[in-house]
């Protein structure tokens, strides 16, 4: 018999929005913490409308309670919920909770062990400290955009809020450290996590460089920065004929060893331009990677994706299909597998059928499989308010005559 979910106890109070905190309490919430999402009729908008893909997305596992901040009768009911909460999140600009009555100095007091994490952009502090971020601009700060181009193409960057999926990790992982600080202690603390930060920690390597031999980190494309490895690149496969953008079809290969490279060619039938003496070492083959990958693409544009990657990993090679989201969702047999993808059993009364992505993590003794939908505006109210606080179903009307639980 398996037993409770690792976190099933914890209350988890999260005004964050958007991707970076949301991901991160959707994974204490995955892990069985009692996560209540506060969200308000007029901040449910965008990204935070719970019928937006975003919200669907982050905001599983959770419970909903509308409370209207602007209202001065919602603060006292929130200040409440501070007091019962083991941990309180945000990602607004800094000071927010402060001025509402309930940052971590004022409700500390009374709940010494509560923990307090701040994810704003650019961290408590610092002259930068009140800009307002998104992922395109924290990539941009943080060197991200700039060292994930190609060559001569530095606007390009990362396509996706890769920042805000890593923010949302150290939040998380910044709430377990805090939890098991206060178990030595008894007492909570405020933990601030800058995003740029994060970002800038993603760019370890090149700083280290650029101290150490004043070397400037360049765009590299598909190319090793630090390493010397060909070939290492992305290489076009057989496609349906004309075949759109979306139909093309790409495998990754990546030789890092001679003994791989000597594999790959007899994939290939060890072809007479392979052999020359030239290629042998890689340092040579990196100089000529630019006459090897379009010979390599001569061949691959040839091949099925899928049976080429099973063929080279079949041999010893690193190769992998270039998938999109209808692979994953439809011909992954290794997510299939171990079903990662899967509609949610609790359906939404008002969307309907939804999927579910499973938690990543796999305990042996305590499993994380349940998952319960996204909830609507206040759906949680009444059981929230009675739980945390006690209250009545009188108490509870009372609250909502007067307009805070909206």
């Amino acid at each position: 018999m398996s037993e409770k979910r690792p976190l099933e106890g914890l209350r988890v109070l999260d005004f964050s929005h958007v991707l970076a905190g949301p991901f991160a309490t959707r994974v204490l919430g995955d892990m069985g913490a009692d996560v209540v999402k506060i969200n308000s009729a007029s901040r449910a908008v965008g990204a935070n409308d719970p019928t937006h893909p975003y919200y669907l997305m982050w905001n599983r596992n959770k419970r909903a309670l509308a409370l209207d901040m602007a209202n001065p009768e919602s603060r006292p009911l929130c200040r409440a919920l501070c007091e019962q909460a083991d941990v309180v999140i945000d990602n607004f600009s800094v000071g927010v909770l402060d001025r509402w009555g309930v940052g971590y100095d004022a409700v500390s007091a009374v709940n010494p062990g509560v923990i307090y994490v701040q994810m704003s952009g650019m961290g408590d502090g610092g002259p930068w400290s009140k800009y307002v971020t998104y992922a395109p601009t924290i990539h941009a700060l943080a060197g991200l955009t700039h060292m994930t181009g190609v060559p001569g193409r530095e606007d390009i960057g990362i396509g996706f809020s890769y920042n805000d999926h890593q923010a949302g990790l150290h939040g998380a992982f910044a709430i377990l450290a805090a939890l098991a600080s206060r178990q030595t202690s008894g007492r909570g603390q405020r933990v601030d996590v800058s995003q740029f930060e994060v970002g800038v920690n993603f760019a370890g390597p090149s700083l280290l460089d650029f101290f150490a031999t004043g070397t400037k980190a360049r765009p590299c494309g598909n190319a090793l920065p630090y390493d010397l490895a060909a070939p290492h690149n992305v290489y076009p496969c057989l496609a349906a004929e004309n075949p759109s953008v979306a139909e093309q079809r790409w495998i990754a290969i990546a030789c890092m060893t001679d003994e791989q490279w000597a594999s790959l060619k007899r994939l290939m039938g060890n072809p007479q331009w392979s052999e020359q003496a030239q290629f042998d070492g890689v340092e040579d083959r990196v100089a000529a990677a630019g006459e090897i990958d379009a010979r390599i693409a001569l061949w691959t544009s040839t091949q099925e994706a899928y049976v080429l990657m099973k063929a080279c990993q079949d041999a010893g090679v690193p190769a992998g299909v270039v998938q999109d989201g209808v692979d994953l969702a439809e011909r992954d047999p290794q997510l299939k597998a171990v079903n990662f993808l899967e509609k949610m059993a609790d359906v939404s009364p008002v969307l309907g059928q939804t999927w579910v992505d499973h938690l990543p993590i796999h305990f042996s003794r305590t499993p994380c499989n349940g998952y319960r939908r996204v909830r609507e505006l206040g759906e949680d109210n009444a059981a929230v308010l009675e739980d945390w606080l006690g209250l009545s179903p009188s108490e509870i009307d009372a609250a909502a005559q007067q307009g805070a639980l909206k």
